[in-house]
């Protein structure tokens, strides 16, 4: 019997026409007075019960939207930071801290006192100060100082320094509650440093305990796209954000107890693949393949080869069991935060971690014998590309162990074989073609010499266009960033990680900085911010915080602020005196790369660095008046 299987884009379809009111953000459900919906004509009301106007409106969702995502992503830190407590207490069996070198690097950093201390007991410290910054109600997140002095400066003088995650989420939240705060402008101070918190706090936070916990990322090669799901082996597909269940399905896998199992019951051998910023995560540190990003979700249950869907949080369609009941394929839930009707659950808890990642394995290996195989149908699809590159790897690749530094990098942007950089992130939207607008943006910049440092589902993406594969990639990149990739061993587009991992983008830039020769700030920086098709809050919550870092942020697709003339024209224009960054909207990708490429232009003219400078040959006597 045949059935059909509606996917995300037939959803969408039976979604149009979508509400106007909704898309401009010009509605109010906050209250039992409304729906309050603002008019979209000049007869249309002009306030909502209350005596809001659209701009508070707009600014209300806008901010509500930026502390739904910065929770995701510091809720997602909290859950790594009590990891770490639980590793050092010897409480998570099956866990090891990886990397020594960066937890001491931590702990100096945070002001503890190593001498004669235990790795377990430097941990311990570790994660308790990293949790502490969660429920810190006054002073300043510790990780804000590493932003540039001028950054921190101008953070001091505009007063958005967050003071602790939880609180700026909560004070977020009691701001738009009704008759809370109705100053736009007031609303978005809170939005600055709210974003902040995330990014110069949870997710950063996030960032460096995993990889203490399962080692800092380096250069790796993988592969991408339907083709790594293998029609002879049982096939588990990890999907979601947080690493810590993926890394124990990884050690499981590979139990040679559970392999043989496996071909017990006749498949050759336990095949994993990932799915959005897991996949990343697992990619990063041990080269597994991924099979695709967001929009891929659906789809790959329906090639007939997936035995188990193993899913935690964030960006899981919750039509996945009802796809799967077309299919033998099982979904399970382990996140106590993120259950779905129809699938199974099973409870992840570090404590147990491996016994319940063995437990999934075995039961996807008993699902194999189930498969239809009449219904397999797995596409050829197959790129290679090269991940890994956190920002303390980049110093090792520009330099070697002995002269490891960022000079290279500044100096091929000073001579301008590299034009500048582009961090190009986010999600994909069925609202367009998926992946279209990720690739044809990628393409021109890299076209234009412009380094493209990517994370998330974009980079899965260019991944499978083939810009992160070190030698077919270079065929997209215009001469000068060719000849520097080449010379260095390196894809133009560089792969940073999953969208947690977007705190290792801030912090390459502020390496950047540092090196010198490029400014004293990163908004003086030939640099620019894309999100070419994004959809979730945690979007607009790391657009917010690069913003409020000093870039230029564009997104397409769509903008939640439209509604608002005063509103836009702030974020779009005003936003950038405070800050030295701002928001754009721009949905053809083409027309976006030339708004990057014009921004980054402008950066090299205020920075002196826009003509070739004349080589000048210093005899003695001139070498005489420098001193």
């Amino acid at each position: 019997m045949e059935k059909e299987i509606k996917t995300i884009e037939k959803r969408f379809e039976e979604q149009q026409p979508q509400c106007r009111f909704g898309l401009l953000e010009i509605c109010c459900r906050i209250c039992g007075m409304g729906p309050c919906r603002i008019g979209l004509s000049e007869k249309g009301p002009k306030y909502g019960v209350c005596g809001a106007n659209a701009d508070t409106i707009v600014a209300r969702n806008f901010l509500r939207k930026i502390a739904a995502g910065a929770s995701s992503h510091s809720d997602h830190g909290r859950a790594v930071a009590e990891t770490l407590i639980k590793v050092a207490r010897n409480e998570a069996p099956g866990y090891e801290i990886k990397d020594e070198f960066k937890l001491v690097k931590l702990a100096l950093e945070l002001g503890i006192d190593i001498k004669g201390k235990k790795t377990e007991e430097i941990a311990l410290k570790v994660g308790e100060i990293c949790l502490s910054q969660f429920g810190q109600q006054e002073g300043e997140l510790i990780f804000t100082k590493r932003a540039p002095l001028k950054r921190q400066k101008i953070w001091k003088e505009e007063g958005v320094i967050p003071r602790g995650i939880d609180r700026e989420v909560v004070e977020s939240l009691h701001r738009t509650h009704m008759g809370t705060d109705q100053d736009y402008l007031n609303l978005m101070k809170q939005a600055t440093r709210c974003a902040l918190s995330d990014g110069w706090g949870g997710s950063m936070i996030a960032t460096d305990l995993q990889d203490v916990l399962f080692g800092t990322p380096e250069p790796i090669i993988g592969q991408v796209n339907f083709g790594v799901l293998k029609e002879d082996y049982v096939n588990i597909i990890v999907h979601g954000h947080e690493p810590l269940l993926s890394e124990m399905i990884v050690i499981a896998a590979e139990d040679p107890e559970l392999i043989n199992y496996a071909k017990s019951k006749g498949a050759k051998g336990i095949n994993i693949g990932g799915i959005c910023c897991t996949a990343n995560e697992i990619l990063m540190r041990h080269g597994i393949s991924i099979i695709g990003n967001f929009l891929n979700q659906e789809m790959a249950i329906t090639t007939g080869a997936v035995e188990v869907m193993v899913v935690d949080v964030q960006c899981i369609i919750a039509s996945l069991p009802e796809v799967a009941s077309c299919f033998h394929t099982k979904i399970i839930t382990t996140s106590e935060k993120a259950k779905i009707p129809g699938a199974i659950h099973i409870q992840f808890t570090e404590e147990e971690a491996l016994q319940k990642a063995k437990e999934i394995v075995k039961m996807a290996i008993e699902n194999f014998e189930k498969r239809n195989k009449e219904n397999i149908l797995i596409p050829e699809n197959i790129s290679n590309l090269v991940a890994g590159f956190s920002y303390e790897s980049i110093y090792y690749i520009l330099g070697g162990r002995f002269r490891a530094s960022y000079k290279p990098l500044n100096d091929n942007i000073i001579n301008g074989r590299i034009k500048g950089i582009a961090g190009v992130v986010g999600c994909n939207n069925p609202k367009v073609v998926h992946d279209e607008i990720h690739i044809k943006l990628v393409s021109k910049l890299i076209e234009n010499d412009v380094l493209v440092l990517q994370t998330g589902c974009s980079a899965i993406a260019c991944a499978k266009a083939g810009f992160l594969d070190s030698v077919k990639g270079l065929d997209y990149a215009g001469k000068g960033l060719r000849e520097v990739c080449e010379a260095v061993g390196i894809p133009p587009v560089i792969h940073m990680g999953s969208c947690v991992d977007n705190s290792r983008i801030l912090l390459a830039a502020t390496c950047v900085v540092k090196e010198g020769g490029l400014g004293d700030d990163i908004s003086e920086l030939p640099a620019a911010g894309a999100a070419p098709e994004w959809m979730s809050e945690k979007a607009l919550s790391i657009g917010q915080y690069f913003v409020s870092s000093g870039v230029f942020v564009v997104f397409g697709v769509t903008w939640p602020t439209f509604g608002s003339k005063n509103l836009t024209k702030y974020l779009f224009d005003d936003i950038e005196k405070e800050f030295g960054g701002k928001w754009a909207y721009e949905p053809d990708p083409d027309k976006m790369a030339d708004l990057m490429i014009k921004h980054i232009d402008e950066k090299r003219k205020k920075l002196g660095i826009d003509k070739a400078r004349e080589r000048v040959l210093y005899d003695m006597a001139m070498r005489r008046e420098l001193e």
